[in-house]
Order: structure tokens, then sequence, then C-alpha cells
């Protein structure tokens, strides 16, 4: 099992990677989830997928089994920012504008974390090992870029294991019902002892 942090600067070392990052998340969110996302040859994609984002992947023999995008809260593209922010004023029909207690940060030292998922395909007997794979490297890119802090909807009984891990995480909104399923938008520090 790899874990590699892909940027537009170094897509082209990595192969297919990138482009099987998203075609897990095709799986994952619009044929799984059923969630009404953009798609195009078999890969799921979105307005925040742009050159700010960075993405993690860990994959195994070519096929990826988690991930997660990381985009900076002071990034701006047309009308959108980042995907909390953007919900938060309205510009998202799926997601509730009341998921963070106070106003959508900017802020060069937070970053969100979105798209977050572990395939379907990983047996159960590896699931945490490849969680805590995806939350290590998470944390380490977080920090490269210069984040203290990362912003993210997770299932609502997530941070549980967040904390598990070591990580310092915190509910930064309601409980809400975002895509079918309980979600929560938490503050995750990048100063813990993770």
């Amino acid at each position: 099992m790899e874990v590699t942090t892909l940027s537009f600067d170094n897509l082209h070392a990595h192969g297919p990677l990138f482009a099987n990052l998203f075609r897990a998340r095709h799986k994952t969110f619009i044929q799984n989830a059923r969630w009404d996302l953009p798609e195009a040859d078999g890969m799921e994609f979105d307005q925040y997928d742009t050159p700010a984002s960075r993405w993690v992947a860990v994959h195994s023999g070519g096929t990826v089994l988690a991930g997660v995008r990381l985009t900076p809260t002071m990034h701006r593209c047309g009308i959108y920012s980042y995907m909390i922010r953007d919900a938060q004023r309205g510009l998202l029909d799926s997601i509730p504008t009341n998921l963070l207690n106070f106003e959508a940060p900017v802020d060069s030292n937070i970053w969100e974390s979105s798209r977050v998922f572990v395939s379907d395909d990983v047996p159960a007997t590896d699931r945490l090992r490849v969680q805590m794979q995806l939350i290590h490297e998470m944390v380490v890119s977080a920090r490269a870029l210069g984040a203290v802090s990362v912003l993210g909807i997770i299932p609502e009984h997530s941070p549980r294991l967040a904390r598990r891990v070591g990580l310092d995480c915190i509910a930064a909104g309601p409980v809400l019902d975002i895509g079918g399923s309980k979600s929560v938008c938490v503050s995750i520090s990048m100063q813990t002892r993770h």
C-alpha cells in the first residue's frame, strides 16, 4: 500500500493515479451513494478540483483505496471559493446553509478537506489501516501547505475515530442530512500529536 499527495505540479510523475482517484470517487459518490455530481468518462469531479487543490490517494497496484481533497480557504475560481463556504453562502443546493456555527473562514492557515472516502472494496480487516494512512498523509500534507487547521464535512460519528487516532477534531456545526447520510462539519487541528 502506498500513499501519494497529488498536485498539478506532480501529476506527470504518477501515471494514471490522478484519473484513477477520480474514477474511485465516481464509484463511491455517484454509483454507490447516488449523488448527483458532475462526471465524464467514468470520473467524478467538481468546481473545486483546481490547480490550487491537492489530492491524497491511498493506493495499491493502481487501485485507489481511499482519498481526500485539500483546498485552500483563500482560493477563488469565478464565483466559487471552497465547498463549505459556498454552501454557507447558498451557492450549493445539496448542502444546507447552516452547516457551520460561525462564518466560513478565508485564511491562509485553514484548508478544507472534502470528497473524503474509503472504497467499499476495502475489506473490513484493512479499513482501519487504510483510514489511518489517509489521515496521516492528509495531516502531513496539510501541515506542509501551512495549515494549522482543516475544515471538513464528515459522517456524524467520525470525530470519535479522529480523536482515537490522535486528532483534535471538534464539531463546528449541527448534525445534518447531507446526501442521504448524517454528517457534521468539523474543525481539525493540525497541531496535534498525530
